[in-house]
């Protein structure tokens, strides 16, 4: 691709063309495909959906790129077209959730483990593939806006709201700005916008810090005991209010006690597992659990494990079972592994 190259005359000035090759203007999209995944992925609550809409957006931005003409920033443009791609993929179809957000907690039973049929989980991303560079600040708000409690936050919002808040929360762009990408009116954005932080406030989510050599000692002790099994240890490493989810499965546990009873009961099979760090999730640590083969032959792996951690303790467990798509996602091995 070859957008015109060489001089025009507009009355007597002569005005030399801008080139832009196709190689050029791959380096330019290029350089806003991880913010611009970051959006999707807000706004989808999928890393593999995000992927889609960013590459969607590429194409739709690479056949445009010479009616686009420089009328407007480039990244403004790139994001006015992501957000359609977005709201194309949104129409019609519901929410993906957590576990909490379709009921109450569960007791720690077997009975209780029902896997919907109906419904599309909210997907962790590895933070390779959303969090950005930039003002520390700003890495710390991007941070705290790519976590799991607050990407499904963000779901319980109609779409368009949800750009909104996310341009405005998020991307600290004008109502101006948005309302030009959106189309409508800056009255229109106030107003979605403060109905949206409504809805996000009544979420009522805990606010994390990023990992210290504290937080960190705490993942080594974490590991420890989960795998040696040790009740005592991982007593005192988990919040006494803390939850526990597993999609796809719909139970979820509230409470320490409710937690500790699961995996020393119905979850008794993952003693003897193995952990293996994986890619951060969500801004988050993330480990590849790999529980005892039935056969004894090495460990198989089992879930994603992803822990919130404040005030010097694990205050969530979300344990993702679709080892198959999320673990070469995160860098972890398929197959038998022995350890």
């Amino acid at each position: 691709m070859d957008v015109r190259a060489g001089t025009a005359k507009v009355g007597s000035t002569a005005v030399k063309e801008t080139v832009v090759t196709a190689s050029d203007l791959e380096a330019r999209l290029e350089a806003h495909r991880k913010e611009l995944t970051a959006y999707c992925y807000r706004m989808l609550a999928s890393p593999f959906e995000a992927e889609d809409a960013v590459q969607e957006t590429m194409i739709r931005a690479w056949r445009a790129y010479e009616r686009f003409e420089g009328r407007a920033a480039l990244r403004s443009w790139l994001y006015r077209i992501a957000t359609n791609v977005c709201l194309d993929m949104l129409n019609g179809r519901e929410r993906r959730p957590r576990p909490m957000d379709l009921g109450p907690a569960g007791a720690p039973v077997l009975e209780n483990l029902n896997i919907p049929t109906d419904v599309a989980w909210l997907q962790p991303a590895p933070d390779a593939l959303v969090a950005t560079d930039g003002d520390p600040a700003d890495l710390a708000q991007a941070r705290e806006s790519l976590r799991l409690a607050f990407v499904a936050a963000l779901q319980h919002l109609p779409p368009r709201q949800r750009a909104v808040l996310i341009l405005a929360e998020v991307l600290r762009w004008q109502a101006t700005e948005i309302a030009e990408l959106l189309e409508t009116s800056v009255a229109s954005v106030n107003s979605a916008l403060q109905r949206a932080r409504a809805t996000i406030e009544a979420r009522d989510m805990m606010e994390t810090l990023p990992l210290g050599e504290v937080e960190r000692a705490l993942l080594d002790r974490y590991v420890a005991a989960f795998q040696d099994y040790d009740l005592d240890a991982l007593t005192s490493l988990i919040q006494e209010d803390a939850s526990q989810s597993m999609p796809p499965f719909d139970l979820w546990l509230q409470g320490r006690e409710d937690i500790l009873t699961w995996w020393f009961g119905p979850g008794i099979g993952c003693r003897g597992s193995k952990l293996l760090p994986a890619l951060p999730a969500n801004g988050c640590p993330a480990f590849g659990q790999y529980k005892p083969a039935d056969d004894g032959d090495g460990h198989v792996p089992w879930a994603l494990q992803v822990l919130e951690i404040a005030e010097g303790r694990v205050v969530e467990f979300t344990f993702f079972l679709d080892t198959e798509t999320l673990f070469p996602l995160f860098g972890l091995p398929l197959g038998v592994q022995h350890f």
